[in-house]
């Protein structure tokens, strides 16, 4: 009778806990693809999610935290109280820590510390990061004027970095509350020496405009990597679509858990799917729409609810549209067969058009209520948050009164034709383009919305030459402050208004100002302001901030999810 109970407790066992399969190596299934390994190069998460475990920063966050750092490189983090940031709030200083090593045995420098943050903004590639430096450091977003010649001062910027003996000093021209969370997240240590052996800028200023907006395929870092973290490239086979990581063994830290990470893009649901139920998979990225086919399979875990500092999906409107061949925008008249370029330009357009979406529609149907309803394009968690800030709710009668006034009562009459486009693999986002077009087009049988998708690069193309009408898109924290997201949504030099050719000279100075605010209680006043102004402009539909989850098998031990890393880090994660 006992050896029977002991077989079936063995048995229930072994169902419950099923032997770990490949128990050094973690595999992870993506949908994207990596771009490039250079961490000057690439904005996208697929190639991030690497560099972040190749390349060690100067600080970082402290396991899932958002608000709390941690030294990496750096042995200290800078703060009022231990004399590190000085009281007029933009000198900050990095000790430099000793004994920390590149994958090449060579030894991290301070100077190998001031050479990655210069490099990093002075490549500054088209649509690439180096903004989230320049802003803060040189007081500009880029290296070029609007007509892309070199206009930047070398002999300045390199003065407001510093080496001062262990230490990194540097001086920012104003101060910029959200400093050191760019710098927890885009600090990216280079060697020096082993980036200018490889033909890459050796870091004088004679040389460092034939660097910049560089062809990204050929530098040597583009597929090449030489990191101080906790792992090291082994290979990115381009073909095959994968990147093998080996660990670091003298990572300052010690070395991870983990010997080899395998990342793979695979953009089939279907595949992941069962790759994960094999076990020849860990970790498989999750649309939201398809969680519901995942559960329930044996030996995995869904990790839902994971807080994202993410608004996703928006709906963006181009305010001067280029009709240049562009079958886009119709008949390019107000006479029911088109828009003209400038449709958009009418608040009481754009207002309609807010009034017309069925928030709760896209976050129950959708989201399944695992979203929360997005009131400014600032997320929950992160400072600047306002939750009595004013938004747009679904109202119908409203969004018809403001289509009746729109261009003089011409909208109502004639009605338009134009399409909205969204990007080919975007579920979330396909669902705000269906629902904004039910919307509208129930308010009057003269509205007309066409769909369309694009694969990525085409519909990045078109967004840059404002081509597209109304395009959705989303943006994700590059770091946890109101700033990156009010600067993003409605500063004319931000990723999207510079995109649409929306500008408020009043907005851009009041996001200046809470930038460079010298209280958080004063940075707090000015977001809820630019909160206001930004309703009131309505330049896009914000929709909600979603959640973020993972399918993974449940011998994976040790995961932390933090909502600031674009993809997984892996030095925490073991498989037992």
């Amino acid at each position: 009778m006992i050896a029977t109970l002991l077989l079936a407790a063995a048995a229930s066992f072994a169902h419950a806990a099923p032997a770990v399969k490949n128990p050094t190596l973690f595999t992870n299934l993506e949908i994207g693809e990596v771009g490039s390994l250079d961490p000057a190069y690439p904005y996208d998460a697929a190639s991030q999610s690497v560099i972040q475990n190749v390349y060690e920063t100067l600080i970082g966050f402290k396991g899932a935290s958002v608000s709390e750092f941690e030294p990496r490189i750096a042995t200290e983090v800078p703060s009022l109280k231990n004399g590190l940031i000085s009281k007029d709030g933009r000198t900050y200083r990095f000790p430099i820590r000793k004994g920390v090593k590149f994958d090449d045995g060579s030894e991290v420098t301070p100077e190998d510390v001031r050479y990655s943050l210069l490099r990093f903004m002075l490549q500054d590639p088209a649509g690439g990061p180096a903004s989230l430096l320049l802003e803060p450091i040189a007081g500009v977003s880029s290296t070029r004027d609007a007509k892309g010649k070199i206009d930047l001062d070398f002999d300045a910027l390199a003065k407001r970095i510093r080496v001062e003996g262990d230490d990194v000093v540097i001086r920012l021209p104003r101060p910029f509350g959200p400093f050191l969370a760019v710098m927890a997240r885009w600090s990216y240590v280079l060697p020096k020496a082993w980036c200018a052996a490889h033909g890459d800028w050796d870091g004088t200023a004679a040389t460092w405009k034939s660097f910049n907006d560089p062809d990204k395929e050929k530098s040597y870092l583009f597929d090449h990597m030489d990191g101080a973290g906790p792992f090291k490239l082994v290979r990115w086979d381009r073909t095959a679509r994968y990147v093998l990581l080996a660990r670091h063994d003298a990572y300052w830290r010690g070395p991870a858990a983990l010997k080899e990470v395998l990342v793979k893009s695979v953009p089939e649901l279907d595949t992941r799917k069962l790759m994960l139920q094999a076990g020849d998979a860990d970790l498989i990225e999750t649309p939201r729409p398809y969680v519901g086919q995942l559960r329930g399979l044996p030996g995995v875990r869904i990790v839902d609810r994971l807080p994202r500092l993410s608004t996703d999906p928006a709906l963006f409107f181009t305010f001067h549209v280029n009709p240049v061949a562009n079958r886009d925008i119709g008949s390019g008249t107000l006479d029911g067969r088109g828009i003209p370029p400038d449709f958009f330009t009418d608040p009481d357009v754009r207002k309609g058009f807010a009034y017309a979406f069925d928030y709760e529609a896209l976050r129950h149907d959708t989201f399944g209520d695992t979203a929360a309803r997005a009131i400014g394009p600032i997320p929950p968690g992160v400072f600047g948050y306002d939750p009595k800030a004013p938004h747009y709710d679904y109202d119908p009668k409203k969004a018809a009164a403001y289509l009746r006034r729109a261009w003089g009562g011409r909208v109502w009459k004639e009605g338009f034709r134009f399409t909205l486009t969204y990007n080919t693999g975007g579920e979330v986002r396909q669902s705000a383009a269906v629902i904004l077009q039910q919307g509208v087009q129930a308010l009057n049988p003269k509205f007309r919305i066409d769909l369309r998708a694009l694969d990525w690069a085409n519909f990045v193309d078109k967004g840059q030459r404002r081509m597209m009408p109304i395009f959705a898109r989303g943006w994700i924290a590059d770091y946890p402050d109101a700033h990156n997201f009010v600067y993003a949504f409605y500063d004319s030099q931000g990723r999207y208004p510079s995109a649409q050719g929306f500008s408020d000279p009043a907005l851009d100075k009041l996001i200046e100002e809470a930038a460079g605010a010298p209280s958080r209680a004063r940075r707090a006043a000015l977001y809820r302001r630019i909160l206001r102004r930004g309703y009131e402009d309505c330049p896009d539909i914000v929709t909600v901030h979603p959640s973020g989850v993972y399918a993974m098998r449940t011998w994976v031990k040790g995961f932390v999810d933090n909502p600031v890393n674009l993809g997984i880090y892996y030095y925490p994660i073991r498989k037992e």
